[in-house]
């Protein structure tokens, strides 16, 4: 707000008072009160000169202004008035047809107009083309480096035009492809002329392998890979190193007229016996001349090079195999298409084709320019085509095959000459099929692709392991059916089978099975280590992993031929001492205890039958002469134990031939136990015993544990309660004296019947005395209750 002028006067006089008091504090500031005047009178003067200023800037402001705003608006009303104008001719152009007219009349000019400056482009372009055309062709064939660089900017616009939207439409882009194509042939072929002129005049290849090459020819050798070394560098294949092509020429020419007209080397089964050998023959013969005369060259060119360490450059026997490749790939073509008519021959072809590139690679280190994951050779290019016929065969091959041996006459006999005493004897078949199943990883162990070697293992290997598997549960099924009273109620069974299973006949039937599931899982744990399946089984560990990572449904079903046949723990953990064959081991493995059990139990019923009269008929009660305790050779075996004996005798005979020593022991160990548990419920605990009696089954019992032991060294163990029942059963009823008149310190039947019977404590102390250690105190009172001088009716 501002001040009235009654209030500035008087902020005026109080700002001078207070001038004047800061001025004339004192008497003596009178005396400078005139030069305090003049200070002021300059000051204002000063201040005047100021404020004139100041007004004659702001009067110029002010006509400057309005002559601005004069101007603007001058500005605004033509602005107004040519809006106005276009409004009115816009609405006479709306309601006019002049513009479309026109514009019709313009679009044919300006079409002609568009073609004439396209043309002129095309012709720039073709001008610029075949100008570095000609400049690349003035630098051969002396100069190939320089000539490289017109090529190469040919090459960049070649494709440059090619990744331009609608290039499909210019012919344009196919003529500079056409020239570009036609130019590096052109380089190539001045280049290698220059080279062959040298060859010529040297009469290669009738040189001495021991030769050196002249500078001439190592110079021309060099300028063809200057030529081609932008061609190398980027390209992400291997590429048949020029020089090597032209000096490999007369080699391909050679090879068409011995494998490839209508010599009788051409035929296709001559490929193994003539082609391949005269190959590897060719490369071996001249590999020493091409180390010793370009290795250092090739090492030069292409030292500090992105392809520095690939050997298909480095290594001229390895670029050598290369310039040679397309005319053995050419051969091998047009054999697959004849062999794959023939299946037999197919196979032989495929084994002897995977022999080539085997020898390619470790007599020449040749991995075909790939240093992680090695050359897949020929075979793989074949089989890109041709593996499902070549499949096809091997299994039919491999089926039918495995159906022989199955129905061979002599297929389900023990092979008891396989192994030495000791181990276990498989069937023929058995053998045959491990021989076939090894038969076939011949085949397809030396593939490159997991797929194809998964195809084997699967659809061949383990569909054979399966039938083979299933042919050995059909036979147990079959013996259970005929052997069961259920299952000759169920299924029946003729006489001859009845008839097939008397004597041994069940023991061998079993001990087929256990003997041929035992090989097959034995000899798959023994593939399980070696290198070609530790490797398989490792890659179809990373594809799983692989595929469990990427958590996808597609991802994570495995492939029908192989789900549940293979061990499916990857990732878990558990897996480290798996191998590709446990789940199949496993079965023959479960195959095998299960007949073992059946075997047991095959014994069993073999020894309750043969031991039912000396069970049921024998009488121990007989009295006799006491003397004949005394004198134990005067016994003989009761005669209703020599048949029990023979039939045990029998078994112990073929089951040690036919067994391995663990089968054998584990077998008997059962089937003695249920032995013992026969003759220990049907006899021991049973019937009662006269001294006599107990003496003359304890004589029966140390012939069964004598015939054991000849068997088996210590297998009369598993008779030891027997044993020991047997001992307790025969105690005296006197103690009997020694040859000096005294008396031998043993228990009686009455001083151990007494003990036994007080508590279990004195019984145990009892047991201790007779040296009785697997007797417990309640059996040993029912064994002394079988003697009957022990029954209360009769005295001591």
């Amino acid at each position: 707000m501002a001040l009235s002028h009654a209030e500035s006067s008087q902020a005026l006089d109080l700002r001078v008072e207070d001038y004047l008091d800061d001025k004339l504090q004192s008497i003596a500031d009178l005396d400078t009160l005139d030069e305090l005047l003049v200070n002021v009178e300059t000051q204002r003067n000063q201040l005047q000169s100021q404020l004139d200023d100041a007004v004659k800037e702001l009067e110029k402001a002010r006509r400057t202004t309005e002559g601005r705003n004069e101007s603007l608006q001058r500005q605004i009303d033509e602005f107004s008035e040519l809006q106005t104008s276009i409004d009115t001719r816009v609405k006479i152009a709306a309601a006019s047809d002049a513009p479309s007219e026109a514009i019709a009349r313009l679009q044919r000019p300006m079409k002609k107009l568009q073609h004439v400056e396209l043309a002129q482009k095309y012709l720039m372009l073709v001008q610029d083309v075949e100008r570095l055309r000609v400049e690349a062709r003035s630098h051969l064939p002396d100069s190939p480096k320089a000539a490289l660089e017109p090529y190469a900017k040919l090459k960049q616009l070649a494709l440059k035009l090619r990744s331009l939207s609608g290039n499909e439409e210019l012919h344009l882009v196919d003529h500079v492809q056409a020239v570009t194509e036609s130019l590096w042939n052109e380089m190539k072929e001045t280049m290698s002329a220059e080279l062959e002129g040298v060859l010529e005049r040297r009469h290669w290849p009738r040189v001495d392998p021991q030769a050196e090459m002249d500078d001439e020819w190592i110079a021309c050798v060099e300028k063809l890979l200057d030529l081609q070394m932008s061609e190398i560098v980027h390209s992400s294949s291997a590429v048949p190193l020029l020089p090597f092509d032209v000096m490999a020429a007369i080699f391909a020419a050679e090879f068409r007229f011995h494998f490839m007209t209508d010599k009788p080397t051409s035929s296709p089964q001559s490929i193994g016996t003539h082609c391949f050998p005269w190959f590897l023959n060719l490369i071996e013969k001249w590999d020493g001349f091409f180390r010793d005369n370009l290795g250092h060259l090739l090492a030069t060119k292409f030292h500090e090079t992105p392809v520095a360490e690939r050997t298909v450059y480095l290594d001229p026997v390895c670029a050598l195999i290369t310039a040679m490749l397309p005319v053995m790939r050419e051969k091998v073509q047009a054999v697959a298409n004849e062999a794959i008519k023939n299946p037999p021959f197919l196979s032989s072809f495929m084994s002897q084709l995977m022999t080539f590139d085997e020898n390619i690679r470790l007599r020449f280190n040749y991995d075909g320019g790939d240093d992680d994951r090695g050359w897949h050779g020929l075979t793989g290019e074949i089989l890109e085509d041709h593996f499902d016929t070549w499949f096809k065969g091997e299994r039919e091959f491999a089926m039918a095959r495995f159906e022989k041996i199955i129905e061979s006459a002599d297929g389900r006999k023990i092979d008891y000459d396989y192994s030495v005493a000791g181990k276990m004897k498989p069937t023929f078949a058995a053998v045959r099929i491990t021989d076939l199943l090894r038969v076939v990883t011949g085949r397809y162990e030396r593939l490159r692709r997991l797929k194809h070697k998964t195809k084997f293992l699967t659809d061949i290997q383990l569909d054979i392991l399966d039938g083979y598997h299933d042919r050995l549960r059909g036979s147990l099924e079959a013996y259970q059916s005929i052997t069961s009273t259920l299952g000759r109620t169920l299924h029946g069974a003729s006489k001859e089978q009845v008839a097939a299973l008397e004597g041994t006949g069940a023991l061998e039937t079993l001990c087929k099975v256990i003997g041929s599931s035992d090989h097959i899982a034995n000899t798959l744990t023994e593939w399980s280590d070696e290198e070609f399946f530790v490797v398989l089984w490792e890659d179809l560990q990373a594809r799983d992993a692989q595929r469990s990572k990427r958590n996808s449904a597609a991802s994570g079903i495995e492939p029908g031929g192989i789900l549940g046949r293979v061990p499916s723990n990857v990732g878990d953990g558990s897996n480290s001492d798996s191998g590709i064959f446990d789940e199949t081991v496993s079965a023959y493995s479960s195959r095998r205890n299960v007949a073992e059990q059946l075997l047991v139990n095959a014994l069993a019923d073999s020894h309750a039958k043969s031991f039912r009269a000396y069970v049921n008929k024998v009488q121990w009660t007989t009295v006799g002469d006491a003397a004949a305790l005394d004198e134990p050779w005067q016994f003989s075996i009761t005669p209703e134990l020599d048949e029990p004996l023979r039939i045990l005798q029998r078994n112990f005979d073929f089951l040690t031939r036919a067994l391995s020593t663990a089968s054998f022991r584990r077998v008997w160990h059962d089937a003695l136990d249920k032995l013992q548990d026969l003759l220990w419920t049907s006899v021991l605990l049973k019937q009662s015993f006269t001294t006599l009696g107990a003496a003359q089954f304890a004589h029966d019992g140390g012939a069964l544990f004598s015939l054991v032991e000849r068997f088996i060294p210590g297998g009369s163990g598993a008779l030891d309660s027997l044993r020991e029942g047997m001992q307790l059963l025969n105690l005296p009823t006197a103690a009997p004296a020694d040859n000096t008149g005294g008396s031998v310190t043993r228990l009686t039947l009455k001083e151990a019947s007494d003990r036994v019977f007080t508590d279990n404590d004195e019984a145990r102390k009892a047991l201790d005395e007779l040296g009785l250690r697997v007797l417990t105190p309640v059996n040993a009172r029912y064994i002394l209750q079988r003697r009957v001088e022990n029954n209360e009716n009769i005295g001591w």
